[in-house]
């Protein structure tokens, strides 16, 4: 007989036990552990688009636009470090973290050869946080982790952003985009414990994005831009993009009001 749970995070090591099994199907009940991403990443010839060395079109905007400039920067879920890149030949210090080994070592390989300086970190972000990535970060950079994400780890990612980003500092967020032409399943939060699986990653609606991270002031938020295949930038419809600030500790003026177009 086992009594595993006295604190909070054991129970949410619990609950990711509930997407660690094989479905009845045969397939790994989620897409988000360590093996899935190896093997995703492993063959570097796959047609995927982002494993182009491009940065997110909303990213390059953001530092074009002035509503970021360089400091400290944390790519959470970085895979081959294509953001991570991009923003250390923009000045940044940059600290990239991913579960996956396979996609860590692409990323510093890329890191060599384009000349620039990143700190590659393989392994757990929410365990990394209390020893290497003690911050304060000035950007925090996600772009599809958050989606791949049980519910309850939401609780986790929130501490994280609580213990590393920075007063006055931003959080960049690319997600699946709910609804017409999105991506990522639609369901409840309550049913993918019933489903065990997370279907491929979680769909998002502006107001749910607004309500998660309502602690923090919204900036920008609206509909990733398309981008042809010859730029050189990353841009696919079925994602939102979200620009997120810190208040600065003496910042007690509430949210800023939304000024990103959701068309």
């Amino acid at each position: 007989m086992d009594r595993t749970v006295r604190t909070i995070e054991d129970v949410l090591t619990l609950l990711d036990g509930l997407f660690a099994s094989p479905s009845q199907s045969g397939r790994l009940a989620t897409g988000d552990g360590k093996d899935f991403w190896d093997r995703f990443y492993t063959d570097r010839s796959r047609p995927v688009p982002f494993f182009v060395a491009k940065p997110d079109e909303n990213l390059a905007a953001y530092l074009d636009q002035g509503l970021i400039a360089p400091g400290r920067a944390l790519d959470l879920g970085c895979g081959a470090g294509r953001n991570a890149l991009f923003l250390a030949s923009r000045g940044f210090a940059v600290d990239a973290v991913d579960l996956s080994p396979v996609a860590v070592a692409w990323g510093a390989e890329r890191a060599r050869e384009a000349g620039v300086d990143v700190r590659f970190l393989c392994g757990d972000a929410f365990t990394l946080c209390a020893t290497e990535l003690s911050g304060p970060y000035d950007l925090v950079v996600d772009s599809g982790c958050f989606h791949h994400m049980p519910p309850h780890r939401r609780v986790s990612y929130l501490s994280l952003l609580d213990h590393v980003l920075a007063p006055g500092g931003h959080l960049a967020l690319t997600s699946f985009a709910a609804g017409e032409g999105g991506a990522g399943s639609e369901l409840a939060d309550t049913d993918f414990y019933r489903e065990r699986e997370l279907q491929g990653g979680l769909a998002y609606t502006p107001d749910s994005l607004r309500w998660i991270f309502s602690d923090l002031a919204e900036v920008e938020l609206r509909r990733m831009r398309q981008e042809p295949t010859d730029s050189a930038l990353f841009g696919v419809t079925f994602l939102w993009t979200a620009l997120f600030r810190r208040h600065a500790a003496a910042d007690t003026s509430g949210h800023a009001h939304p000024a990103g177009d959701l068309a």
